[in-house]
């Protein structure tokens, strides 16, 4: 039986269509596992559980102040916690993170420090938390009354 080179051509392709559809999947989740072993793992993964709940008060200081705050939290997953970044709500806040991963149940911190200057009045802002979680985000908040600077500096009459 003799096969002509289009019908060779056209079985080869059939064939590694069909074996690439059956073999292992390459393809990968955001946190680097395999697709396919989603479900496997599925609440199983890390968990980030901040120790204080609600929105973090400051109080009440004077513009140009700067405050910090470090928000606990826990990982109350199964798997080790890589938190991937986290976004102020303004460029007044600036956060800091563990760069290594938090193991099950080993507790960590994120720094919050805010600065006032050019602000007034109560301030209300929201940090973002991207991690290995689900959801893949964890909202993090603060207050603040920021009151007005004096002017110490009052030229004399």
């Amino acid at each position: 039986m003799t096969y002509s080179l289009s019908r060779m051509s056209l079985l080869a392709a059939l064939l590694v269509g069909l074996l690439g559809q059956s073999g292992c999947s390459n393809k990968r989740d955001g946190n680097g596992q395999p697709v396919g072993e989603q479900n496997a793992i599925a609440g199983k993964g890390a968990k980030i559980e901040f120790v204080e709940k609600g929105i973090h008060d400051f109080g009440q200081l004077t513009e140009g102040d700067t405050v910090e705050y470090l928000y606990k939290f826990v990982n109350k997953g199964e798997l080790p916690l890589v938190i991937n970044n986290i976004t102020a709500s303004c460029g007044c806040t600036t956060p800091d993170w563990p760069r290594e991963p938090v193991a099950p149940g080993e507790e960590s911190a994120v720094r919050v420090r805010f600065n006032s200057r050019g602000k007034q009045g109560e301030q209300h802002k929201t940090v973002t938390v991207y991690a290995n979680t689900e959801p893949a985000t964890t909202n993090i908040e603060f207050k603040v009354m920021v009151n007005p600077k004096t002017d110490t500096a009052k030229k004399a009459n």
